[in-house]
């Protein structure tokens, strides 16, 4: 039975990217969505990985509207104007390394110990985007080093979550999320335009697996089609 009820409350965070935009929009016109609070570094609530600790602060300053049913993370980095993913071992190096670590693990494991407090305990989801390439056992091309380890990292930080949740909020999923391809800033540099999909076509794909979760999902990595991933 899906753990998502009707209505239901939902949080986004990273609402100020392209997914986390397009997921507020497609939930401020569901009409099971009773509400839709997004938070991003300059919002109210705001939440800043580079702050580390204002991932509790926001937390903490949303307590009184919550419980949540449904809590999106959306925030993630590929590349920066510094620098783009590796292609070769020769190109690794520790500023970037630290970076994608610092984004794409560390911030949301410390988001996930946060704002799970702020979870229905009858029935809450909480999805954290991933990506294909974090797959260990899918991995055939290489190169992107630090994005595919911070990733890799990231999956074992909610896998490793879930087996606690299992014992300690039953009625609580925790889910690896891996949006494919999408037309975004995030994507554009590498074909995003031409082979990506619109964000709100994207985004109602992974609500549709969302609202379909269970609590026998929970510790999975899903596709956005609802197909689940090799860790």
């Amino acid at each position: 039975m899906s753990l998502l009820p009707k209505p239901f409350s939902a949080l986004v965070i990273g609402s100020s990217g392209t997914i986390g935009s397009h997921f507020v929009q497609l939930l401020e016109n569901n009409p099971s969505c009773s509400r839709v609070i997004g938070i991003h570094r300059n919002s109210d609530h705001a939440i800043d990985y580079r702050r580390p600790e204002t991932i509790a602060a926001s937390a903490n300053s949303l307590t009184e509207l919550g419980p949540f049913q449904l809590i999106i993370n959306t925030v993630g980095v590929l590349h920066s104007e510094q620098w783009m993913p590796e292609k070769k071992l020769d190109d690794l190096n520790p500023s970037q390394l630290a970076e994608m670590f610092n984004t794409n693990t560390i911030g949301p494991a410390l988001t996930i110990r946060y704002f799970s407090k702020l979870l229905d305990p009858k029935h809450g989801v909480m999805a954290t985007l991933s990506a294909k390439v974090g797959s260990i056992e899918d991995n055939r091309l290489g190169g992107w080093y630090s994005y595919r380890a911070s990733k890799a990292a990231l999956n074992m930080v909610i896998k490793t979550a879930s087996i606690e949740f299992a014992r300690t909020k039953p009625n609580i999923a925790l889910i690896a999320l891996h949006p494919g391809t999408v037309n975004s800033g995030l994507s554009q540099p590498f074909r995003g335009q031409q082979i990506g999909r619109d964000p709100l076509e994207a985004v109602n794909d992974m609500f549709h697996v969302l609202e379909n979760v269970n609590k026998e999902d929970s510790g999975s990595f899903l596709t956005y089609a609802g197909e689940k991933l090799p860790w």
